[in-house]
């Protein structure tokens, strides 16, 4: 299903990442996860421990990547694949247990906007610099922490984001059948996931169902001037786009999606305009 449009520097200083984690001693915890893709512009959406039935697709999926690139001038996708993530190490640490691994998904964070606006990938004007963006700085982390990347944005097979971001407990479908997170309600932005061959403990999610069961007005069905969004769906994406080519949907154009805006939990993202913006030029592409 098509969705609306999701509201998602030079690089953050690799010395406060993981890049000084010894592989043979230290094997990365949630905690040194977080900090490590806080300091690059992300954030941890959430986590889980794949079945062995998610293992088995997951080899499927395509994971191109470049190695890390301290010149920031490597084009993503020119790489020698999956290897080329995971040369740090063979992402197994002496005496952890290895039975089902870890997939940690990850999206924009607090810092992305300002980290994304200075870099190489949005200066250059060339097509994709979100994309681009992404497929270097979560495949620098794959490969400092020794995991294996996956993008949504790579295919096909494309990598199942929503079945996994529902997987981790961190996000609910939405009344409107829009993905809804426990902190960035709807204004979320996945950009990759990272996957570890052993088992890391994760946090308890912060809520227990979804939380649009206690949302009485949910505004994500009233808010948005071309009803494209009802209860149960479908997405109405024509609607969308003929309602953005109307002088009354500059709004939408310049502030993001007036739905996905209105979810009370859409503020915990504390999106700018010009962010909103730029991936609503992208979304409407003429």
């Amino acid at each position: 299903m098509t969705s609306p449009p999701c509201p998602e520097s030079v690089a953050a200083d690799r010395s406060v990442s993981m890049a000084d984690v010894d592989p043979n001693k230290t094997a990365p915890n949630y905690a040194m996860l977080q900090q490590a893709a806080t300091a690059h512009g992300l954030d941890i959406y959430g986590g889980f421990h794949p079945t062995a039935t998610q293992r088995r697709d997951m080899v499927e999926i395509p994971t191109s990547q470049t190695a890390p690139n301290p010149a920031l001038q490597q084009p993503a996708g020119s790489g020698t694949g999956t290897d080329a993530c995971t040369g740090a190490h063979s992402g197994a640490y002496p005496g952890m247990d290895t039975s089902g691994g870890t997939l940690i998904l990850l999206g924009t964070g607090a810092s992305y906007w300002a980290q994304f606006t200075a870099s190489a990938e949005y200066l250059d004007t060339a097509p994709n610099p979100v994309d681009r963006w992404s497929s270097r700085v979560i495949g620098d982390l794959a490969y400092r922490l020794g995991a294996t990347p996956y993008y949504p944005f790579t295919g096909p097979p494309y990598a199942p984001f929503v079945a996994w971001a529902l997987a981790s407990g961190r996000s609910f479908t939405s009344p409107s059948q829009m993905l809804v997170h426990d902190h960035y309600g709807m204004m979320i932005s996945y950009r990759g996931a990272l996957y570890f061959a052993y088992d890391i403990d994760l946090p308890t999610p912060p809520l227990a169902q979804a939380p649009c069961l206690s949302c009485a007005d949910q505004p994500c069905l009233t808010t948005c001037p071309a009803e494209a969004l009802e209860n149960g769906g479908p997405y109405k994406l024509a609607a969308c786009h003929d309602h953005l080519d109307t002088t009354a949907g500059t709004s939408c154009l310049s502030y993001g999606c007036r739905a996905r805006c209105a979810c009370p939990l859409s503020t915990g993202a504390n999106r700018t305009p010009a962010q909103s913006a730029h991936h609503m030029r992208y979304f409407h592409i003429k």
